[in-house]
């Protein structure tokens, strides 16, 4: 994972009021497999910003996978 990465959460956080599911954009990374997580609305509003591990989010990826040799 890296910065501007589109992750979606694995479990709730409902210290910040988020859901399993929920989709959000990395802009730190504070230590390794610790990530600043950007979560905002459909208009750009961010309504939270929460430091996450690695394990409580996966990647989404647009683009078909590269096959490996």
């Amino acid at each position: 994972m890296k910065i501007h990465d589109v992750v979606a959460l694995l479990e709730d956080v409902p210290e910040y009021g988020l859901k399993r599911g929920q989709v959000g954009a990395i802009v730190e990374e504070w230590d390794a497999g610790v990530y600043e997580v950007e979560f905002a609305d459909t208009n750009g509003v961010a309504y939270a910003m929460v430091a996450l591990r690695a394990t409580q989010m996966m990647l989404l990826r647009w683009q078909p996978a590269e096959e490996s040799a």
